[in-house]
């Protein structure tokens, strides 16, 4: 097949292999171009909304990631002594008003989902791209150059080529706090999904994962570039004291379990999202705190939206206006849910006096979360 009928898809994440395969689907050639030796590390879970759910309906991998854990029944906020602030049944309300729940799931399931739907050998690991020209439409990988009739962007928060599609721009800001994320095996007490808050913005949430394990995420405000010898032990330190079974959640993991990342956010939204054939996708184009869940599901909806407006067999400057509409979809919507997570980074790191009450509700069918619209 020629170039012209040839995407190329940088950074082999949610997003990228998202678009890949829709983008596959509607006649394009795809290689996926992913610099990491393997596909992604076990360690991280991902929550997908009602919107991420019809994203992957559309490229048709919806079923498979229905197999991961539903949230349902109550969940809600609870204090380090584990007293209930809060309680909320966000699984239950989403049912009823979209039909689809909030499902958690291992990140590394769905990329394995979405890669084994693209087929095998259509993600090449240890490729490093050094540099996308959009205007001869080739990128540069390891002293190769390789052209495309369509080249996705997709390579992350700390995207090394956006400034090659929309011109210098935004940069990555700190959010103010640092997260650490992994998976533990579920505790042989019952466990109720629930995120716990304590003072300089720490937190601590418990998410069911499968019936064998449940996905936990950990927050502070602290400088940004901080590590720790063993990532473990600064978690046992932190949470010391916290209620039941978050320590013993922490004692059970094995060495280099924890995955630590500064929180980030573009400070701004790039000028424009895409350059000839060439475009930004996923957290390139929009990278947002994970507050409120929406990073992964709006580079599942960008996916989608460019495959229903990419076909492979438009010409190139059809393609090209496909990608300017691309664009005026795409970018306006994913600004606009980016404030939302920002504002609640924000909240979550003022004092904890002032967090609980605010999440105290204050009457009778006041207890659903500040979601984005899915």
């Amino acid at each position: 097949m020629s170039a012209a009928r040839r995407a190329l898809v940088i950074g082999g994440g949610v997003g990228g292999l998202a678009a890949a395969l829709g983008l596959q689907r509607g006649g394009w050639q795809v290689q996926v171009l992913e610099r990491a030796p393997a596909a992604a590390p076990p360690g991280s879970g991902i929550g997908i909304w009602p919107n991420g759910l019809r994203a992957l309906a559309a490229l048709g991998v919806q079923e498979q990631v229905l197999a991961g854990a539903a949230l349902g029944g109550h969940s809600g906020v609870r204090a380090s002594s584990g007293r209930w602030i809060a309680r909320t049944d966000i699984g239950g309300a989403l049912r009823d008003r979209f039909g689809l729940p909030l499902v958690i799931t291992a990140r590394q399931r769905l990329v394995a989902a979405l890669a084994d739907e693209l087929g095998a050998g259509r993600v090449s690991y240890r490729c490093q791209v050094d540099a996308v020209d959009p205007d001869t439409s080739t990128v540069r990988c390891g002293g190769e150059t390789r052209a495309a009739g369509l080249i996705v962007v997709a390579d992350g928060a700390r995207s090394r080529l956006r400034d090659a599609v929309s011109g210098p721009g935004p940069r990555l800001r700190y959010a103010g706090y640092t997260s650490w994320r992994f998976i533990a095996p579920r505790p042989a007490v019952p466990v109720e999904p629930a995120e716990t808050w304590g003072p300089a913005g720490q937190r601590f949430a418990i998410l069911p994962l499968d019936p064998g394990h449940v996905y936990c995420y950990a927050t502070a405000a602290c400088p940004p570039g901080g590590h720790a010898a063993d990532e473990r032990e600064e978690l046992r330190t932190r949470f010391s004291g916290w209620h039941a079974p978050i320590g013993d959640l922490i004692a059970a993991l094995a060495p280099g379990a924890v995955i630590r990342t500064d929180v980030g956010y573009l400070s701004r939204p790039p000028g424009t999202w895409h350059r000839n054939r060439t475009v930004l996708l996923g957290d390139a184009a929009h990278a947002m705190t994970p507050d409120l869940g929406q990073g992964g599901c709006q580079a599942l909806e960008d996916a989608a939206a460019l495959a229903a407006l990419v076909p492979a067999r438009l010409g190139a400057d059809e393609a090209a206006a496909a990608l300017a509409r691309y664009t005026r979809l795409r970018a306006p919507r994913a600004a606009g849910v980016a404030r939302r997570p920002a504002r609640a980074g924000r909240f979550y790191q003022a004092p904890l006096w002032l967090r609980t009450l605010a999440a105290r509700p204050r009457r009778r069918g006041a207890r659903r979360a500040d979601r984005p619209r899915a």
